[in-house]
């Protein structure tokens, strides 16, 4: 039996966490950083998609910690302090790239709310970014360390639930 049947991912908005299950028992916990912008599945809008989802393509497995990416690639570069003064405008992926697909057509996938063609990941960022308060561009942010750990238990196909309501730990 794969690991992406037993183990799923739920995004809490309000306490800007990130819980991993397995089945019903909850099996590691991460703060995170979502949208400054709030919840939300327009297009455009920079904020992060409600609902049910799955991890679609995971990026960077055996890239160092703190590699850069771009448009989904690892640039060669590696994050340090004077790389970010030097592009203070950028928007930081790090380390790590899981991808995110919507499930639900008309929320969060298909048309205008498309998860996937939002380009919506749960990434790493500098670890100088603050967690547990929204501050991404509609993606969800996890400190490097954390996201190495959860990309170490998570496959392809993995179901995450991203809840504003703070609720739903139940499968």
């Amino acid at each position: 039996m794969s690991r992406a049947t037993e183990r799923w991912i739920h995004i809490d908005i309000p306490h800007q966490r990130l819980s991993l299950f397995d089945g019903k028992t909850c099996v590691a916990g991460w703060p995170v950083s979502t949208a400054r912008n709030g919840p939300g599945e327009q297009t455009g809008s920079e904020c992060t998609p409600r609902g049910e989802h799955r991890v679609r393509i995971k990026i960077g497995d055996g890239c160092a910690v703190n590699s850069v990416f771009a448009a989904r690639r690892p640039t060669g570069e590696v994050y340090s302090e004077q790389l970010a003064r030097s592009q203070p405008q950028r928007d930081w992926i790090l380390t790590r790239i899981l991808w995110l697909t919507g499930c639900e057509p008309g929320r969060n996938r298909g048309g205008d709310c498309d998860t996937l063609r939002r380009f919506i990941y749960i990434h790493g960022c500098p670890d100088s970014l603050p967690m547990g308060s929204p501050e991404s561009h509609g993606c969800i942010r996890m400190r490097n360390a954390d996201l190495v750990d959860l990309f170490e238990q998570v496959d392809v196909g993995t179901r995450v639930l991203i809840d504003e309501q703070g609720n739903s730990h139940d499968d």
